[in-house]
């Protein structure tokens, strides 16, 4: 990835998080999981603040604060009205959007 590409994923995980005076928005990891989040179209059907997300379709994120484990299981299998995304998104990707998550909405 350029270091121009990064720098880009960096503004937009924090223009996602709101710019608060939390640290939880700087860090690559969670700047590579709420690029995820955005870009997977994750925000379109569940709520998370950090990410501006107030989707009505799968559970409120911030309500549930789901584990990284357990985002990553409902992201490789689905379940409900949720696709897999196994195959969709990396091994990094998912990794990277459980820790987004579940860190977000514990924090949140």
């Amino acid at each position: 990835m350029s270091p121009r590409a990064i720098l880009a994923a960096s503004a937009a995980a924090l223009a996602l998080a709101g710019c608060g005076g939390s640290s939880k928005g700087g860090s690559s990891a969670n700047s590579a999981g709420a690029k995820v989040f955005s870009d997977a179209g994750c925000k379109n059907c569940h709520t998370l603040k950090a990410a501006g997300a107030h989707g009505t379709v799968g559970p409120n994120l911030d309500q549930l604060q789901p584990s990284a484990d357990l985002v990553i299981k409902q992201v490789n299998s689905g379940g409900g009205v949720m696709p897999s995304f196994k195959g969709k998104l990396s091994a990094a990707q998912i990794k990277a959007v459980a820790a987004y998550v579940s860190e977000s909405a514990r924090n949140g």
